[in-house]
């Protein structure tokens, strides 16, 4: 599987578009006596600010000449790397992660452990497939995205996020899919005699449309708690808020929204590839990148 490249116009995980003109930092040289500037790597979760103190915000996605900072309005902006910020209120030079930069002279990989498309191919990739990628949230759509974003830009999938599944089939139906526009669906929790299963089965009748699942309560608990330092993820007694259970238990503030987000940008940073995930979730996301891409059979 050799995936990178292009994303869509639309949809809820892509590739932000920038002008290497228009965005390009101007390269300057430390005056005599200057200390060196530091690099810094560019982990999802971190907060900088561009130099021309303009836009500050968290890490969100990076390619590899790009960095897409959020800030706390949601607003995104692409900006190149290596780039100029401040960090901490010191300048420092953001670089791509060292887990995302190949050995020299190794052929290059993706987080999912794909060797990367030619940069070549990348550029000229930029229609995206009717088909897509449905998951439950926002956390499902930014992990999906940052171990296999370049493998589903290369093939022109677009994921977008569903905030839940009680509406499953209704989306289904309404987003007619049919022969070369296929819908792949990834659910939390999908067990037997779950809810989401008997969504699932609802929503799956459509030969055009594939639900599978993962059978963790949240995609958190995909990551390998070892990447924590956890020996597991800890049990939260059924009618407790599961996130912020796991949360009191494991020591981390978890009294407000802001605490949860700040506990996911942690989780997320800790992973680097694919072999930070458990082999549940990572099967189920190959899976539905192969069935959205799979050729029509006539």
């Amino acid at each position: 599987m050799t995936r990178q490249g292009a994303a869509g116009e639309e949809g809820a995980v892509r590739s932000r578009r920038y002008s290497d003109d228009v965005l390009a930092a101007a390269s300057r040289r430390p005056r005599p006596g200057q200390r060196p500037v530091p690099q810094v790597e560019a982990e999802p979760g971190l907060v900088v600010e561009d130099f021309e103190e303009r836009f500050c915000g968290a890490v969100v996605a990076f390619e590899k000449d790009a960095v897409t900072l959020e800030d706390r309005h949601g607003n995104r902006r692409a900006f190149p790397l290596p780039g100029a910020f401040l960090f901490e209120g010191e300048r420092v030079t953001l670089v791509r992660p060292a887990a995302q930069r190949p050995a020299p002279g190794a052929p290059a990989k993706t987080a999912s452990g794909s060797i990367a498309a030619p940069q070549q191919r990348a550029k000229v990739a930029k229609v995206a497939r009717p088909s897509r990628i449905y998951v439950e949230g926002k956390h499902d759509a930014e992990l999906v995205e940052k171990i296999w974003g370049d493998d589903l830009r290369d093939v022109g999938v677009v994921v977008e996020y569903l905030e839940g599944v009680d509406d499953l089939p209704a989306i289904a139906k309404d987003f007619q899919p049919g022969p070369g526009r296929r819908l792949g669906v990834l659910v939390d929790h999908l067990v037997d005699g779950s809810k989401e299963s008997r969504i699932a089965a609802a929503a799956g009748r459509d030969p055009h449309v594939l639900v599978v699942g993962h059978p963790y309560i949240d995609v958190w608990a995909a990551v390998k708690p070892a990447r924590l330092g956890l020996e597991a993820w800890p049990d939260v007694p059924r009618g407790q808020p599961w996130k912020e259970g796991v949360l009191r238990r494991i020591g981390w503030p978890a009294s407000t929204p802001q605490d949860v987000a700040a506990a996911w940008r942690r989780i997320l940073r800790a992973v680097t590839s694919y072999a930070d995930l458990e082999p549940e979730l990572l099967g189920r996301v190959e899976e539905l990148i192969d069935f959205v891409t799979a050729p029509e059979q006539g």
